[in-house]
């Protein structure tokens, strides 16, 4: 194939004839460049020749191999491919019509690829040339504040990218010799997972549940905490509808969450070849934040429909199926985009990049194959339940199916000392509300600790949007378990936090300082003990 060159190849000598077919396949402006040269007499003498050198140096010409091949099969957004020999794994490959192709079935004959655009276009025999370019995605902080699709490119009409860096969506894990333990908190806002599952800067928490209980929510609340904590987010939307997208979104810039938030979106209507490749773009352009030494949380809502973009696509590539459909690499597909994050080592930046992915369940199944591919390779899940949110307990987190793997490691001093035996307290509370149940008679001790948990869940219930400083959480729990809410009618127990707050804000911010950055010992502990006291004697009224 002819193929121009950026530098003009250097000059031969020439005959008439090649003089009369290079005359012929210049343009207007070198014609009249030509005429003004006034060769008008004999074209084979010398003077004339190196007159015409001047304007055919930078029409050189050399040959160049390319691979290609031709369309045998085309449908539901898959192409079968003959030819392209040597063509790489998650190679973009051209169409005739301009669309471009994702090659990711190698076969001995055919190379199967995924279209990333309409095949109206494209017919049967069509040449497709491969462009030895695999994909990637623009990074950077010019992505924060944007909506853009899983290529990469905007869709907010707010013009175009001025980012400099580009990334493959395809990027090897980082070595365990490059990471460091997940030691420092991110802070999500909500007290029942900040106390109870607290979550560490590159850790990996599923939050799972059916659908319509609140997942999205928690990911929402947990972007919105994150705007004083100097972590970047990218929030993966795959296979959302539009309004949805726009919805969320829109919470972003109400509670001032989208100047450091990046939106990649995969909306229902697109080819699953879009819906497959979205986790991989967030995944890219949270990666790059991360090995320059920032911290990153990247959310994919959700990887239950990325699975099944991935089980189409399989399907359509003719790829033996397994159970329930889904190929035998689906496992690879979810643990090859969750291993990159990490907390990287102070040698290699420091950096970090936290993964909460979400997956919906059926009817709280999750012995499922999905969910329990995911289980296997995060560290930890937050288990949201029907049952919880029909009884107005929001989030609906399950404190018994819910798990950090990380644990204390990931708190402040102070949290950890106010919530070590949180999760034990209530789940004896869960215990004995059963037993309770059967009309047995109680004795008092029993009757208090039933009280007291009742009032511990009750102040671990938030409104959404309302994510809460770790400072306050500390004071709020310690309060509840400390039995300071044990005569406080359980229905103005959100009213006695609120209040206890401002009065804290106002009286005690020296104190709150000294929790929010985790400091706790027995002095503190004094002196938020007479703050307590001398809020209920004189700042709290019934």
């Amino acid at each position: 194939m002819r193929q121009k060159l950026d530098k003009p190849a250097a000059a031969s000598p020439l005959h008439t004839d090649d003089l009369l077919d290079i005359i012929a396949r210049l343009g207007d402006e070198q014609r009249y460049q030509l005429r003004k040269t006034d060769l008008t007499h004999d074209l084979e003498t010398e003077y004339h020749i190196s007159a015409l050198h001047g304007l055919i140096d930078q029409y050189g010409y050399s040959l160049s191999a390319q691979s290609v091949g031709s369309v045998k099969q085309l449908g539901d957004g898959v192409a079968i491919v003959s030819g392209l020999r040597g063509v790489m794994v998650d190679e973009l490959v051209l169409f005739p019509d301009g669309t471009y192709g994702l090659a990711l079935d190698l076969g001995h004959d055919y190379v199967g690829c995924v279209l990333l655009g309409t095949d109206e276009d494209i017919h049967a025999d069509d040449m497709v040339r491969g462009t030895k370019q695999v994909i990637d995605v623009p990074v950077g902080e010019p992505l924060l504040g944007r909506v853009v699709n899983a290529l990469g490119q905007p869709i907010d009409d707010l013009g175009p990218l001025k980012a400099k860096s580009r990334r493959p969506i395809n990027y090897p894990a980082s070595s365990f010799i490059q990471r460091s333990p997940v030691s420092e908190p991110l802070q999500t806002g909500i007290k029942a997972i900040d106390s109870v599952i607290p979550l560490g800067r590159g850790q990996r928490e599923l939050i799972i549940g059916d659908r319509q209980i609140g997942k999205t929510a928690i990911a929402v609340d947990t972007v919105i905490n994150q705007r004083d904590q100097g972590v970047y987010c990218i929030y993966v939307c795959i296979g959302q509808k539009m309004s949805t997208v726009a919805q969320i979104v829109e919470t972003f810039r109400e509670h001032r969450a989208l100047d450091h938030t990046t939106v990649v979106v995969a909306g229902a209507e697109e080819p699953p070849a879009m819906l497959y490749l979205a986790p991989y773009a967030g995944c890219a352009m949270a990666e790059a934040f991360m090995y320059a030494g920032q911290d990153v949380l990247v959310i994919y809502d959700d990887l239950t429909k990325h699975a099944i973009a991935y089980r189409q696509l399989s399907l359509l590539l003719q790829r033996p199926a397994g159970r329930e459909a889904y190929p035998g690499d689906v496992f690879y597909l979810h643990s090859r985009l969750l291993e990159r994050s990490a907390r990287l080592s102070a040698a290699y930046g420091g950096g970090s990049m936290t993964a909460l992915p979400i997956i919906e369940t059926q009817a709280g199944n999750i012995s499922a194959y999905i969910p329990t591919n995911l289980i296997s390779i995060t560290d930890g899940q937050i288990y949201l339940t029907t049952q919880l949110f029909n009884q107005n307990i929001r989030p609906a987190i399950d404190v018994g199916l819910s798990v950090s793997r990380v644990g204390g490691a990931a708190q402040n001093n102070a949290m950890r000392a106010v919530s070590r035996h949180l999760s034990l307290d209530i789940a004896q509370f869960l215990e004995l509300q059963i037993f309770a149940r059967f009309g047995t008679e109680l004795d008092k001790a029993t009757r208090d600790q039933l009280a007291r948990g009742e009032r511990v869940r009750a102040i671990l219930t938030q409104p959404q949007y309302e994510p809460i400083p770790v400072a306050y959480q500390v004071v709020v729990i310690y309060a509840a378990g400390q039995g300071y809410l044990d005569d406080i009618p359980i229905e103005q127990a959100h009213h006695f936090v609120k209040l206890l707050i401002d009065f804290l804000r106002q009286q005690c911010s020296g104190l709150l300082a000294e929790f929010s950055i985790g400091h706790w010992s027995s002095l503190l502990e004094t002196d938020l003990r007479s703050a307590l006291e001398s809020f209920k004697e004189h700042a709290w009224r019934r």
